[in-house]
């Protein structure tokens, strides 16, 4: 049992520096030589280098820091196939209940990772591409739901911001209506307020009426400390 708790806490421990890789990051500095987060909004999420860099860029960190997510699942779905087949299980423990449980836990660690990057003194983005990873791996029948309220919500806002809380927040209750596994909706719970607490400066904008909507460029000037306007 106690080599099983340790494997445990090494895929636990992995999934918090996948989360971490810092894709906008690297992504911005390698193109630009310079840090995102002395731009725009100062995340290194998709969005910021969307309006820093453009759609190429942006898009491929969108698709990296998802499939960090995505990867975070299937290790530990692998970890419990090669453990079943092996007869690694400890016989004392519900395999359905922890490996639900493993899934949660090292889905909220991966967007931890995201927005507090142990590789960036723990700063990042919003988590809120790893988050569709996760959820995409988890069912993707709750990824397309939170998805599709994302697209409702940014043709009528135009607001990144808003939309992605709106996302989050239709996620744990799409994962009751689907009968998820009671860690995937306490995941869903958390990991969606977590996000909403990640905008909690877009909120502040969005209050006084300065969010930047989509489409709003960051003029990039690396003589200058910080641009103007800064966005989600």
């Amino acid at each position: 049992m106690n080599i099983w708790l340790i494997v445990c806490f090494c895929v636990l421990v992995v999934a918090y520096l996948l989360g971490s890789i810092p894709t906008g990051y690297i992504t911005v500095k390698l193109l630009k030589g310079i840090d995102i987060r002395e731009f725009g909004s100062g995340s290194t999420g998709a969005t910021n280098v969307l309006r820093t860099l453009g759609k190429v860029p942006a898009g491929f960190v969108l698709l990296f820091d998802s499939l960090k997510g995505v990867a975070a699942i299937l290790i530990v779905r692998e970890l419990f196939k090669f453990a079943t087949t092996q007869n690694f299980l400890p016989a004392t423990i519900d395999v359905g209940i922890w490996q639900s449980s493993m899934v949660a836990l090292v889905a909220f660690l991966a967007i931890l990772g995201h927005s507090k990057s142990i590789f960036l003194g723990f700063s990042g983005g919003k988590s809120v591409a790893t988050s569709i990873g996760i959820l995409f791996a988890m069912n993707w029948q709750v990824a397309l739901i939170s998805i599709g309220i994302f697209g409702v919500v940014i043709a009528i806002s135009r607001f990144v911001s808003l939309s992605s809380m709106s996302g989050a927040l239709a996620a744990p209750i799409s994962m009751i209506a689907l009968k998820q596994p009671l860690p995937y909706i306490m995941f869903g719970v958390v990991g969606s307020l977590y996000v909403v607490w990640r905008h909690k400066s877009n909120i502040e904008r969005l209050i006084a009426g300065t969010e930047s909507k989509l489409g709003h460029k960051v003029n990039i000037d690396v003589d200058s400390e910080q641009t103007a306007n800064p966005a989600s």
